[in-house]
């Protein structure tokens, strides 16, 4: 249970944190905190007292600091964080909504490691109601279209003081806030989300994994349940890295449920190989042992079950017999369609 400071405690504090850019407190803080944004440039004096009070979430104290107007709510670090950055990703509802009612906040500010807004730290940490507070409709754009005629409702935002927050921005890593949350697994902040009109359920990464792959890679099957139901959404997507499906991702850690769902969607190769090393989904599930997922897989007729990697010519009935995994090794003789002189 968190406790209250009293107001003797609030007057001392504020007394510190009057002189706080220059006291040897902040320095300290300074260099701990730096370790979740590293930064090449250095310089305790831009972390000021609005940082650390949004960082330990002391509502009452950070109100009055909001309301005194010494420090610029939008002011970085050397880092590149601001104190809505720091109150977001750390899950300080009050903080937060204290800093978003200030007339000039900036809600979308990049941090400079690794690009990603108070948003994206909210939604990656699972912090629902922080979301929340940024996907009120004063600080989402509800009105963008396409990428050309997206950027006038911005413009006109800025010029009459609106504020937003995008909730598809992409980070340096290209990864977005519904990404950050499938691969977590934070189901509740997912939905919201693709509430948004303006969300892409399969924004990708520089590696190009979807938030399905995330989130079936992850065995989140609540997730992959939202982002099947959605139309516009390509459950097939193979990433740019390795050239892995959704499919091949839950297939090689097991998540049985997730494999079912997939293969339910009319639009699912099971086949598909990777690009690294051309396996197939179920030669990943007969490496690992997933006996379950290889029944599932070798009851459909259209699963090859002798497709060979190009790493060592390896089919499943080699990979699983290699492996001692005995009950697949049944489970593909019973096939009666292996090749078994080409899996010796």
């Amino acid at each position: 249970m968190q406790m209250e400071p009293t107001d003797r405690a609030k007057t001392i504090a504020l007394q510190l944190l009057r002189q706080y850019d220059s006291h040897i407190s902040a320095k300290y803080l300074w260099y701990s905190i730096s370790r979740e944004f590293p930064s090449r440039h250095v310089d305790p004096k831009l972390f000021s007292a609005l940082h650390c009070i949004s960082y330990f979430g002391i509502v009452e104290v950070a109100d009055t600091l909001i309301k005194t107007d010494k420090w610029d709510v939008n002011q970085r670090d050397s880092a590149g964080v601001t104190p809505l950055i720091l109150a977001a990703k750390h899950g300080h509802e009050g903080v937060v909504k204290l800093l978003l009612r200030k007339k000039h906040i900036q809600p979308d500010q990049h941090e400079a490691k690794y690009g990603r807004t108070a948003l994206s730290w909210a939604a990656g940490n699972g912090h629902e109601q922080v979301v929340r507070l940024f996907l009120r409709p004063q600080f989402v754009n509800l009105g963008r279209i396409d990428r050309w005629w997206g950027k006038a409702p911005r413009v006109a935002g800025l010029l009459f003081s609106r504020r937003y927050a995008d909730p598809d921005s992409s980070s340096k890593s290209d990864r977005t806030p519904l990404s950050w949350a499938a691969e977590n697994g934070h189901e509740g902040i997912v939905k919201l989300l693709l509430e948004q009109g303006d969300v892409n359920p399969d924004s990708s990464s520089k590696s190009d994994r979807t938030p399905l792959s995330w989130a079936a890679g992850n065995g989140h099957e609540g997730i992959v349940k939202l982002l099947l139901g959605r139309e516009d959404a390509n459950p097939d997507i193979p990433d740019t890295k390795c050239g892995r499906t959704a499919l091949s991702q839950a297939a090689g850690n097991g998540h049985e449920e997730i494999v079912k769902l997939l293969l339910e969607q009319k639009d699912v190769n099971p086949n598909t190989p990777d690009t690294m090393y051309h396996r197939t989904p179920l030669s990943w599930a007969v490496e690992n042992g997933h006996e379950g997922i290889a029944r599932q897989m070798l009851e459909r007729e259209d699963v090859n079950p002798d497709a060979p990697d190009i790493t060592y010519g390896r089919t499943p009935l080699s990979s699983a017999a290699e492996s001692g995994h005995e009950g697949i090794v049944k489970l593909l003789l019973g096939r009666g369609d292996v090749n078994v002189e080409t899996s010796i």
